[in-house]
């Protein structure tokens, strides 16, 4: 018996782009269909080139992906936002299937992937549950001794036999990893469980996951959160652009994603409108970390003061928005988060032009290594994440060992997510005198 439980050979999945453009009626594709010769001819003599426009109307979601994962092994998937983490889910998942390459799956899977997967809206949470089970395999009465503790997880008792149709989206999410957690599957893939939900039902699930992982089955996790991906997995691959650029343990693949690929990464810029974060109110541009003279530095000294900028562009005015900061470590601890609070603009709407919004960061205020910045932007009443470009850069911090930053004279390690160089005063007294206050 083999003790492989994920066999992924270069899996490539391709897309067409505006594919939902071409909803026609049998009438409409056979007439397409009977033209396309025409037209390809009518480019041809022309001069114009066909592969051109074809290539230009798809995307590979994943290019050549290879990659095995033992039984018992809980392992995260990480990478920035289109890089093919969910598109892996879903095939491994037989949700979609790759268009190049195989991908074997041994044992029973239970899939926790965007709201919405696996329930049929017409029928109850109570039915959905059923016949989740029935497509699993699991016989009615396993399904019953199932049933309460599934309940009791998700918490939505009062509307078991009430169509899923009607819960909301904390109510479905609830239901939905319950469901998935509890049919005593060989393997769990799970897709940003901690985006949603209250910070309690985080931890169930965070705890949920991980008794999983202690039963000897095998946990496939991808998270944004690297706090939560560094207490699961003792493996991480990561996924950039759809290809695997790294397969290891957790704290090396960690450090390549956090710092960039190259170390680390100072400035980001989105110059093209359709490619920034953002939507129709917001987008942004760039994001930079800046020494105290203003130069734009991989490596910051821990003495000296950082000045963090992003710059956006505000499309439609009429809105208040909060430009915000979250700042991260290595092992994605969040250090602290920091809000505009500037009284130039704060409950002010804001005209339609480019703004950049800085903080200032003291000396001696942040510990040595790696910091990773989180830029967000939300709108005020009613609040909305206009966008959240997770890990936009990253530097080092460097401490120094003259003696004059927080660590004094000490030459080993310092643990804790800051080091402010704190006011110190020590009193004396020789034997047989008394101190004063």
């Amino acid at each position: 018996m083999t003790d492989i439980a994920i066999k992924v050979e270069n899996i490539s999945k391709q897309y067409r782009i505006g594919a939902h453009k071409n909803n026609k009626n049998l009438r409409e594709a056979f007439k397409d269909a009977v033209k396309a010769p025409f037209r390809r001819a009518g480019k041809l003599l022309r001069g114009q080139a066909t592969g051109a426009a074809e290539l230009d109307e798809t995307i590979w979601a994943l290019s050549d992906v290879s990659f095995e994962i033992k039984q018992g092994e809980a392992v995260g998937i990480i990478g920035r936002n289109g890089a093919g983490k969910s598109t892996l889910l879903k095939v491994l998942s037989r949700i979609t299937e790759p268009t190049l390459g195989f991908a074997d799956v041994h044992g029973r899977t239970g899939s926790f992937l965007e709201v919405g997967t696996g329930f049929h809206p017409e029928l109850t949470g109570r039915e959905n549950i059923f016949l989740n089970g029935a497509i699993l395999g699991m016989k009615r009465v396993e399904m019953k001794n199932k049933f309460d503790e599934i309940l009791a997880f998700a918490e939505v008792d009062k509307f078991i036999d009430t169509p899923v149709k009607h819960y909301s989206s904390g109510m479905y999410l609830r239901l939905a990893f319950a469901v998935a957690a509890h049919l005593d599957p060989d393997i769990l893939i799970v897709d940003e469980v901690l985006a949603v939900g209250d910070s309690r039902f985080q931890k169930k699930c965070m705890t949920k996951m991980e008794d999983v992982g202690k039963e000897g089955r095998t946990v496939l996790f991808v998270s944004h959160n690297m706090q939560a991906i560094t207490r699961m997995c003792g493996r991480v691959i990561l996924l950039d652009q759809g290809r695997l650029i790294e397969d290891g343990p957790t704290n090396q693949v960690m450090r390549t994603y956090l710092g960039g690929g190259r170390g680390t990464q100072a400035a980001r810029e989105w110059p093209v409108g359709a490619t920034a974060p953002g939507g129709e109110v917001v987008r942004l541009r760039s994001v930079r970390v800046r020494t105290e003279d203003g130069q734009l530095s991989e490596t910051i000294d821990i003495r000296q003061s950082v000045r963090v900028e992003m710059e956006y562009e505000v499309l439609k005015p009429g809105y208040l928005l909060l430009p915000h900061y979250m700042f991260y470590n290595e092992d994605g601890a969040l250090i602290f988060k920091s809000l505009d609070l500037d009284p130039e603009w704060r409950g002010r709407l804001r005209p339609v032009g480019r703004y950049i919004s800085s903080v200032y960061i003291p000396g001696n205020f942040l510990a040595e290594g790696l910091l990773i910045v989180t830029p967000a932007i939300i709108t005020l009443n009613p609040v909305f994440v206009e966008f959240l470009e997770q890990d936009a850069v990253s530097v080092e911090v460097i401490d120094t060992m003259s003696g004059d930053s927080a660590r004094g004279d000490w030459a080993g390690a310092m643990g804790g997510l800051l080091r402010p160089l704190l006011k110190w005063e020590t009193q004396y007294k020789p034997i047989g005198k008394v101190l004063s206050n």
